[in-house]
């Protein structure tokens, strides 16, 4: 089994920055793909951003330049850096990380954003 904490989400003004972290235990290791999607009211989840063995890195169009993903596999934990924030970037964040064939999700996080 794999659990997947998030934290870091709250209200801040347009232009300003939040930073998401994920932590999650169980059976993953560094090999394990990790990413942050978000979903706001009446739209369907979205991948933000997303991180896979050796690094490599994937994002929407929307958040590219103003987003940046990260990972300690150390501690198992990614990381969200978002900067320039919209309020069309408000939304719960969820976090997602990848087992085999298997998708762990964790309870999501809200990120308003005012303008």
């Amino acid at each position: 089994q794999v659990q997947v904490v998030e934290s870091g989400g709250g209200l801040v003004q347009a232009g300003g920055s939040l930073r998401l972290s994920c932590a999650a235990s169980g059976s993953i290791d560094s090999r394990n793909a990790m990413g942050w999607y978000r979903q706001a009211p009446g739209k369907q989840r979205e991948l933000v951003a997303r991180i896979a063995k050796f690094g490599f890195t994937d994002y929407a169009d929307i958040v590219k330049g103003r987003f940046t993903i990260s990972r300690d596999n150390r501690k198992n934990t990614v990381y969200l850096q978002m900067n320039s924030l919209k309020p069309e970037d408000t939304a719960v964040y969820y976090c997602n990380v990848q087992v085999r064939s298997d998708d762990y999700w964790g309870q999501g996080t809200q990120v308003t954003v005012s303008s």
